[in-house]
């Protein structure tokens, strides 16, 4: 299979020339000869098959094929400024994109609270969200395809490549439902849902670890009717009535505002945790120290512990 590879310095020449209008002020811009050039262009032109300037007696103007290189040209060349002004750091034409992991465990409006900020720093952003399993968004991560991963638990120390955990800090657990059954359980909370209806996280996740013990610890057996994956699903399926469910505390009053919900009772001792995962140990994307800063000095309060105030924790892995 024959494969066409466009030369770049070729092209380079072209569109200075383009963009200068003559052959002269190209060559005082890229301190070459004219005739250098002159050969660097019949050289693109041979590759393309087609003609790209016209002579006229007031110099070169570009043939339609030309404008279309031309165009295609700006856009390279601007793209090639932006990637060395994003390796260093600097403001770039184009918006930032910032691409997010987020673990279908972590509730819709804790994590819609945690990445706001990026879209608040001043300059275009192209965010763009995937919802997935731990696992599977840190593989994702390890190679690159991800800026930051968003979970509920630290990168596990089984994990086989590279991964920095960042403690964002930490929320109680709120058990809500819909009133009819909020009412009721409110009554001799805790003790209240022992046997009643319970829609729970799966026991893959580390809330539903820590709920377990909580629920050892006050000798109750709640009546699991579902567990869930995905947060989001089971707010729908408690919103219809089927039972009562927690919620990180911080995101309580929200849910109870924008979905009808009532407080039954605070899982006193019980806590979540809330994680960014990234490949690298030094934060440097402006997009994720924001979500960092945002989280950890407004979203929880400032609620981050000691531990957490260092930084990234040490790699896990090897």
């Amino acid at each position: 299979m024959n494969v066409e590879f466009l030369n770049y310095h070729h092209l380079r020449y072209f569109w200075v020339v383009a963009r200068e209008g003559s052959l002269r002020k190209a060559s005082e811009r890229l301190h070459v000869s004219q005739p250098t050039i002159s050969a660097q262009i019949a050289a693109l032109e041979r590759s393309l098959d087609e003609k790209l300037f016209r002579r006229r007696p007031r110099g070169l103007v570009l043939t339609e094929t030309g404008h279309q290189a031309f165009s295609y040209a700006e856009e390279i060349f601007a793209l090639g400024r932006d990637l060395v002004d994003a390796v260093r750091q600097r403001p770039t034409t184009r918006p930032l994109r910032v691409s997010i992991g987020i673990a279908d465990s972590l509730p819709k409006l804790v994590s819609h609270e945690i990445i706001k900020p990026v879209f608040s720093l001043g300059q275009p952003v192209h965010a763009v969200c995937f919802e997935n399993k731990t696992s599977e968004l840190l593989a994702q991560l390890a190679v690159y395809r991800l800026d930051i991963v968003l979970a509920d638990e630290a990168a596990p120390s089984a994990f086989p490549l590279k991964a920095f955990n960042h403690l964002l800090g930490e929320s109680g657990v709120t058990f809500c439902a819909r009133r009819k059954l909020a009412t009721r359980l409110r009554r001799s909370f805790p003790r209240s849902m022992h046997n009643e209806p319970m829609l729970l996280p799966t026991s893959s996740t580390a809330l539903r670890r820590t709920l377990e013990k909580w629920f050892q610890e006050q000798g109750i057996h709640p009546r699991v009717v579902a567990e869930y994956d995905d947060a989001a699903l089971m707010k729908v399926a408690a919103s219809d009535g089927l039972g009562c469910f927690p919620l990180p505390t911080v995101v309580v009053e929200e849910a109870v505002e924008r979905y009808g919900f009532e407080i039954v009772g605070p899982a006193d001792g019980c806590a979540v945790q809330f994680h960014a995962i990234t490949a690298e140990r030094k934060l440097t994307h402006p997009a994720v120290m924001a979500v960092t800063s945002h989280a950890r000095g407004v979203l929880l309060g400032g609620a981050v512990s000691h531990r957490a105030s260092g930084g990234a924790s040490r790699p896990k892995g090897p």
